[in-house]
C-alpha cells in the first residue's frame, strides 16, 4: 500500500488542437463533468442579484448581495476573511462587474476570483 501524504493530488492536461489560430480564437472555455465528487465539502458561496441569491438560498449556499458587498467597503480583513470562508465564488453577470470596485483586489490574490453564472 502507497504512503499516506499530506496534500492534494492535481492533474495536468494539455490538448492539441488542429485548426486552432490562437491569434483568432483568442479563448474558450469548458468543463468536464467526473464520475465521482472530488470534494464532498467543498463550500460555494454566490455573490448574486435577487434571482440567484433566492436559488442559493434553495440549494443551501452561502450568499452575498450587492449590498452586502457592499457594506464590507473594500476592507481588506473582511474580504480576506471572506475568500477564507469559501473555497469557490459564483457571481451573477450584473454583480461581476462590481466586484473589483466594491471588494478590490483581495479575492484575485486569494486565487478566487468569481466564475460568472448566468440566468
Amino acid at each position: 500500500m502507497a504512503k499516506e501524504r499530506n496534500f492534494t493530488e492535481t492533474i495536468e492536461l494539455q490538448i492539441g488542437l488542429k485548426n486552432y489560430g490562437p491569434q483568432r480564437d483568442k479563448r474558450f472555455s469548458g468543463s468536464v463533468r467526473l464520475p465521482h465528487i472530488p470534494r464532498p465539502k467543498m463550500k460555494v458561496c454566490m455573490l448574486g442579484d435577487a434571482q440567484h441569491v433566492e436559488e442559493a438560498e434553495n440549494n443551501g449556499l452561502d450568499y452575498m448581495d450587492v449590498e452586502g458587498l457592499k457594506k464590507l467597503n473594500k476592507n481588506k480583513k473582511l474580504v480576506k476573511k471572506l475568500a477564507k470562508k469559501s473555497h469557490a465564488f459564483l457571481a451573477s453577470e450584473a454583480v461581476m462587474k462590481q466586484i473589483p470596485r466594491l471588494l478590490g483586489p483581495g479575492l484575485n490574490k486569494a486565487g478566487k476570483f468569481p466564475t460568472l453564472v448566468s440566468h
